[in-house]
């Protein structure tokens, strides 16, 4: 008997513990999807192969799929060659913006560069966007230009 009543009052408190937990969970669930929401159109944005002092623009659309304004509080290039402007004003729910990241093309090579976005997003409040692509040389001087005249060596 103290066997079933013991099995019994093991069972009862797992069924409740299950249900706290499982109670839990949905108001957690609840908390990440409530508040501002980041969605950035991509993740990566490639220049593919560009020529030096090319236009260095790209743009990033950020949309706010929350239900709440999301912040954006600073957008941070990983070096100086590449700036990002991002918006100062508040994104409503539903709403998008744009972030411009200006890489200096000036530089010849490989870009492999990162973007930083701080806000106040639930989801993720610090996201990583990167630029990539090659800057190749611009062609310096051109052929030497014939006069139509042969010359005798």
């Amino acid at each position: 008997m103290k066997k079933v009543v013991l099995s019994m009052t093991f069972a009862i408190i797992a069924v409740l513990g299950f249900n706290f937990n499982s109670t839990a969970q949905t108001e957690v669930a609840a908390e990440i999807t409530s508040g501002p929401q980041i969605t950035i159109d991509k993740i990566v944005h490639d220049y593919g192969t560009i020529e030096q002092g090319a236009n260095g623009e790209c743009v990033f659309t950020v949309t706010n799929t929350g239900n709440e304004p999301l912040v954006i509080s600073l957008c941070k290039g990983s070096c100086g060659c590449t700036v990002p402007t991002c918006p100062k004003e508040p994104i409503a729910a539903g709403a998008s913006a744009t972030i411009t990241v200006r890489y200096d093309t000036k530089r010849v090579g490989p870009i492999n560069k990162s973007v930083t976005i701080t806000s106040n997003a639930s989801n993720e409040p610090r996201k990583v966007v990167r630029i990539k692509g090659k800057i190749n040389a611009k062609p310096t001087g051109s052929a030497p230009i014939s006069t139509g005249t042969p010359t005798n060596n």
